[in-house]
């Protein structure tokens, strides 16, 4: 069975895939200073909880924080006997090769979006994921990430406005009754959550400006559905967008090591 592990800067997602179906999914808060042991014990302890007994014998890993990948691939060695294909480095092939400046590093997440948003519904797309930072990736007619857009997410700037001003609280992202805010919490939560419509609708807008011609807007992340209520912001929300493009990077890997030389 194959193991995908998506490494966020805030938590890490583990899924078994069995060829057909993601057999389930868990996550833990990232830290690089977990150990391959660690790792092995929380991931083996559920997946006896879930009575899984997978026979895990392949892993993709897609990690934003460089310092947790070393840990991963100890687990892949010790654990699994395997070693992990890992997106974003050099022996790890794409469908599609990114068209960016020379010399710009993408980001794994960004990638396998990408790889995900054009098997699931063709070029012409724009991929917004809510995580840590809201990037917006833009995918071309072939399957090519050609830039996109990052932003500050959700939380982050939450967090930020809560440590700026030492009078402002910690409030929940919720969707307001009204714009007009009575107390500071109403206040706030009107401000993001407005605010990240505005920007949604405006970053959207400026690139079927540019590329002059309709796009799709496809959405993933854990508030993308707290921003499609009520408006028509996105084509579709995907939940098991990263999950998927994780599976098909590897598809497309073992198939070439297979082919005929």
């Amino acid at each position: 069975m194959l193991l995908c592990i998506d490494c966020g800067n805030t938590n890490t997602v583990f899924s078994i895939w069995d060829g057909h179906r993601f057999r389930d999914t868990w996550r833990i808060a990232t830290d690089h200073r977990r150990t391959a042991d660690e790792y092995f014990v929380w991931l083996s302890t559920l997946m006896s909880l879930k009575k899984i007994e997978a026979d895990i014998t392949e892993v993709i890993i897609s990690s934003t924080v460089p310092r947790v990948v070393f840990n991963l691939r100890v687990l892949c060695n010790r654990y699994f006997d395997t070693r992990p294909l890992v997106v974003g480095r050099p022996d790890c092939a794409l469908p599609v090769a990114p068209r960016v400046d020379q010399g710009t590093t993408v980001g794994p997440d960004r990638l396998v979006n990408t790889v995900a948003g054009f098997d699931r519904h063709g070029g012409n797309l724009i991929v917004v994921d809510f995580g840590t930072a809201t990037t917006f990736d833009v995918v071309d007619t072939d399957g090519a990430y050609i830039g996109g857009v990052i932003a500050p997410g959700v939380n982050l700037s939450l967090e930020a406005l809560h440590m700026a001003a030492a009078a402002l609280p910690h409030v929940d992202v919720t969707k307001p009754q009204s714009a007009i805010g009575t107390n500071t919490v109403a206040c706030m939560q009107s401000g993001v959550y407005w605010g990240y419509i505005g920007l949604v609708e405006g970053i959207v807008r400026q690139i079927r400006i540019e590329r002059e011609q309709p796009m799709k807007v496809i959405a993933t992340g854990g508030l993308a559905p707290l921003f499609a209520q009520g408006f028509d912001l996105f084509d579709q929300i995907e939940d098991d967008l990263t999950m998927h493009g994780l599976v098909l990077i590897h598809r497309f890997n073992t198939r070439l090591e297979t082919a005929p030389a």
